[in-house]
């Protein structure tokens, strides 16, 4: 008998199911607590004129999205009125419809319809002017002109009628109320794409959930997190803001909150995994907040460590965020490293960022490493276990610069600490800016890109790691397109006897010196790489 497939014993989810509704339809079943609107947003944030630009939408036919659901009898906080309008208790234990996608969207429907409210300066006072041909926010709750209908009449067709009759008395009366029907029906007969996510857990659905993208604003499964464990007393946006608030005043703000998120999770007792960041939905406000407190308390530590030990100046620099993960966790259980844990953790920072370790972090290593972490803290170990290993030199020739990647950033550190000099003028690079800024501004050819070209070496090696040096952008531009036997005549009668410290201070050895002399660009690349490479591994100690 064959053994089954890993394919075949996965438990089978239903597919996305597509549907067709008719807008009011869905606007009517938010009111009766079919569909629910997470609390993703506290407050309905879209401007007046984005609603008239949707209803203007609407009402010429033209596409406006879809909208996504995910049906699940799991217990979100979801917003219990909108538009002044209560939103009808949901049946215990009944699976409900949560709003993913178009929110906004269905919001400004379920306004514009049902509004009762008594504020005549509401964005929900919306009328359609049969005139003009365009939507209105009225600002009084006066009965407006014939030819205006509010909106919130549509709902309700023996009263919508009733006004057509009136507008049939007016002088242009019969156009008005064939305007006035054509716009009833529009909203009545309006659809929309509809797909439901049926029979899925959060961490199935945080993916699908990471990727959607509503007027240019991601949601993530912070926002869904958020959801789950909403309280009055606990907002977990606000919470994980407190702490990048504070980590901004150290240049490291930038921080994703969902590697917060994952630190919050740890804290609160479970692991970094998005399957244990959904456990935070059983605890109470009170472990929520000591959690998150915690969280910030060992990321301040963690930062003042990248900054004082390894002199990182921003989140910007950083190789990969998800090493803040771990290095919180050490910092959350290890308050006050000794010199020997501290070099320790410097050796693990070094190690996992060179092996490219967290470019492939799964739920397996996040395990590992939170176990390591702990193993580590208690002094079971002298080591923060990881596995990796050196990556060969041929890595920084093989591999392309650019400035938001993990070697490219490294090997802009490793110049950094080395505080090299411009090669043209001798002078200190301000590698303080250079690193803050973490742009190309200060990073230029050895080799010039387009001498490369008329060599006929290809955009990507010429972009090799190996060939890139800080470089002023006033003496890159002296340099241009010259040959390096050119342009290093230069660079040799200006530094004098001081030729083999600045070329030390770029990682160039005095062999890659030569073959660039040559204009041997295979060569320098091969020797560069190995500089490059010590220098590595000198940071990590292998």
């Amino acid at each position: 008998m064959k053994k089954s497939t890993n394919i075949e014993s996965k438990p089978q989810v239903r597919a996305p199911e597509p549907t067709v509704d008719r807008i009011e339809e869905l606007a009517a079943r938010i009111l009766s607590g079919d569909i629910l609107l997470p609390k993703f947003q506290r407050d309905f944030v879209w401007e007046k004129s984005q609603i008239i630009d949707l209803l203007d939408s609407i009402f010429n036919n033209y596409p406006v999205g879809s909208v996504l659901l995910w049906r699940s009898r799991q217990e979100l906080k979801s917003e219990r009125n909108i538009a002044d309008l209560d939103i009808a208790p949901t049946k215990q234990d009944y699976p409900v419809n949560y709003l993913l996608d178009g929110q906004q969207r269905l919001s400004t429907i379920c306004g514009a319809l049902y509004w009762r409210g008594r504020d005549p300066r509401s964005k929900w006072n919306v009328a359609f002017d049969l005139r003009d041909k365009r939507f209105v926010h009225l600002e009084s709750l006066d009965a407006p002109p014939v030819h205006r209908i509010r909106l919130n009449r549509i709902p309700d067709a023996a009263a919508y009628f009733q006004q057509i009759a009136f507008l049939e008395k007016e002088e242009d009366g019969q156009q008005l109320a064939e305007d006035a029907r054509a716009l009833f029906n529009r909203f009545k007969d309006y659809k929309i794409a509809t797909v439901t996510l049926h029979d899925m857990s959060i961490e199935a659905v945080a993916p699908i959930f990471e990727r959607i993208n509503s007027k240019g604003t991601p949601l993530t499964i912070v926002d869904l997190m958020r959801a789950a464990t909403w309280s009055e007393d606990f907002d977990l946006v606000d919470q994980i803001s407190s702490i990048t608030d504070e980590l901004d005043e150290k240049q490291f703000g930038g921080v994703e909150r969902k590697t917060i998120l994952r630190s919050i999770s740890a804290a609160a007792g479970g692991g970094f995994s998005e399957s244990s960041i959904d456990q935070l939905r059983r605890h109470e406000s009170d472990r929520l907040i000591a959690a998150v407190n915690a969280t910030k308390s060992a990321y301040q530590r963690a930062v003042d460590f990248l900054v004082t030990e390894l002199h990182i100046p921003s989140d910007r620099q950083l190789p990969y965020v998800n090493q803040v993960v771990v290095l919180g966790e050490v910092f959350r259980l290890l308050t006050n490293p000794t010199p020997v844990q501290t070099e320790a953790i410097k050796r693990w920072f070094w190690r996992t960022a060179i092996a490219g370790y967290f470019g492939g972090w799964n739920t397996g290593n996040m395990a590992a490493d939170q176990a390591a972490a702990k193993e580590f803290a208690q002094g079971v170990v002298a080591e923060i276990e990881a596995s990796t290993s050196a990556p060969p030199a041929a890595i920084w020739r093989q591999r392309e610069f650019r400035s938001n990647s993990a070697h490219s950033k490294i090997l802009i550190l490793l110049l950094a600490f080395n505080q090299p000099r411009d090669l043209l003028t001798g002078a200190r690079i301000d590698v303080g800016r250079a690193l803050f800024h973490g742009n190309a501004r200060e990073y230029h050819h050895f080799f010039p890109r387009d001498f490369l070209k008329h060599r006929g070496v290809g955009a990507r090696q010429a972009n090799s790691l190996a060939n890139f040096v800080m470089l002023s952008s006033a003496s890159n531009k002296i340099i241009t397109n010259r040959a390096p036997s050119d342009y290093l005549q230069q660079v040799i009668s200006n530094a004098g006897e001081g030729l083999r410290d600045l070329l030390q201070s770029n990682l160039i050895s005095e062999e890659a010196f030569e073959a660039a002399l040559n204009d041997d660009y295979n060569s320098f690349l091969i020797l560069r790489s190995e500089t490059v490479q010590a220098e590595a591994l000198r940071l990590a100690q292998w």
